[in-house]
């Protein structure tokens, strides 16, 4: 076995496909000649410089998206800390020697990051191959013809071919990855979710439906609890963020929530005990919650908001009134404890109280009111159901178009 050293530095330079290295802020460090050769570019044009500075995306162009999407890959490979292979993207270069001309290219590549010896990120190195020739090949079929390909052409279509089928790989281990943590993550949610009073009180539905992004799981919850002499309480809450980290401080908020509410008996003191808590809580700021206790011998609801959309009384008869006589800012966002306000409300057997959380009324671009008229109406049509039909006659309603997690609460009084 030979003993002679490797000199990886001239096995880099002459390697025939095209290579750089960037530091962790993007300034191009070394090249090889591959990539001189492919970008019409000189080591002095290139090495000390930002990436983006000596490569600009077309301004009138479509380069912008590649530009994007680039700029995406070497985040998540910064942060992840493993290798990403994208697609081919369409960026265009700028024409040496000819100010403000572009020509259309694209581009296959995978950044994979290199860490120094104390663990952190060091360096990316940017494995980029030109497919330019190969994509226009393809032309509005979905196989490629390599009659009009050179043979290096051709050998560059059968290395994108690889490619690809490295990115589906690696496309199908992260779906697998999510579907794992998204288990994860709906489990532990069920778990913070759960209400042992809620067996007493087949005249209570409860609903979560998760969002339709991110991890499947995010900060929204609900609660009922039994106190005294038949009185009990409900509420729903809702988290700024989605995710596990979301999750986590629902619950914690969740908790202290209840609890309060037992030994106070009060909605606005329970909500003032949690708002002195969020303040201490990191990320727990802005967090949104309504609390409302029941007392079915004077039929009255007593209630407090923090910030949170107005839970809705809708009466047998027909008609409705919002709850929104006691709102105030969300948790944690004043320096100094304040008293919470609180209201009351009398209702009438047969009425129908329902708390939810602002995934069930807003979308993009539209006003709350819009929203809040939607629920209002749905609950004068469905107002005869049974609390477990008429909860899933609202979701099924109101939920169309909404990409946010909802949280809801359906009583019979």
């Amino acid at each position: 076995m030979s003993t002679a050293k490797i000199d990886f530095g001239a096995m880099f330079a002459v390697a025939p496909t095209p290579y750089a290295v960037l530091d962790p802020h993007l300034v191009i460090a070394e090249v090889n000649q591959a990539l001189l050769e492919v970008t019409e570019r000189t080591r002095e044009e290139l090495i000390g410089k930002d990436l983006f500075s000596v490569f600009p995306a077309d301004p009138a162009g479509p380069s912008g998206g590649g530009k994007r999407r680039l700029e995406d890959s070497l985040r998540w490979v910064a942060m992840s800390r493993r290798p990403d292979t994208m697609a081919p993207i369409r960026y265009d270069v700028a024409v040496p020697g000819r100010s403000g001309e572009f020509e259309e290219r694209w581009w296959s590549s995978t950044i994979t990051p290199v860490a120094g010896p104390d663990g952190t990120l060091a360096w990316f190195l940017m494995r980029t191959v030109d497919v330019t020739a190969f994509i226009d090949s393809c032309g509005s079929g979905d196989r490629p013809s390599y009659e009009n390909l050179s043979g290096r052409e051709q050998a560059l279509a059968a290395e994108l071919f690889d490619h690809a089928l490295e990115l589906q790989r690696l496309n199908d281990e992260l779906r697998r990855s999510y579907a794992r943590e998204r288990q994860v993550a709906l489990a532990i949610q069920d778990r913070m979710l759960h209400a042992p009073d809620l067996a007493r009180h087949p005249e209570i539905a409860v609903r979560y439906e998760p969002a339709t992004e991110s991890l499947h799981v995010c900060g929204d919850w609900y609660d009922v609890a039994d106190l005294v002499d038949g009185v009990f309480s409900m509420a729903v809450g809702d988290v700024v963020g989605h995710g596990l980290e979301a999750a986590a401080i629902m619950g914690t908020l969740r908790f202290v929530l209840s609890g309060a509410v037992r030994n106070t008996h009060s909605p606005a003191q329970a909500l003032q005990s949690l708002d002195q808590y969020a303040g201490s809580v990191e990320g727990a700021l802005g967090a949104t919650a309504v609390k409302a206790v029941i007392h079915p011998r004077s039929r009255v609801i007593a209630y407090s908001s923090a910030g949170h959309p107005p839970p809705v009384l809708a009466h047998a008869g027909g008609g409705h009134d919002l709850l929104d006589r006691a709102t105030d800012p969300p948790l944690g966002v004043r320096a100094e404890a304040v008293p919470r306000p609180q209201a009351t409300l009398q209702y009438r057997p047969g009425d129908t109280l329902v708390l939810y959380t602002d995934g069930l009324i807003e979308r993009r671009g539209e006003d709350i009111d819009i929203g809040l008229a939607r629920l209002t109406a749905a609950l004068t049509e469905y107002r005869e159901l049974p609390p477990q039909e008429l909860a899933d006659a609202l979701l099924d309603r109101l939920r169309c178009g909404a990409s946010d997690d909802v949280a809801l609460v359906v009583v019979r009084l």
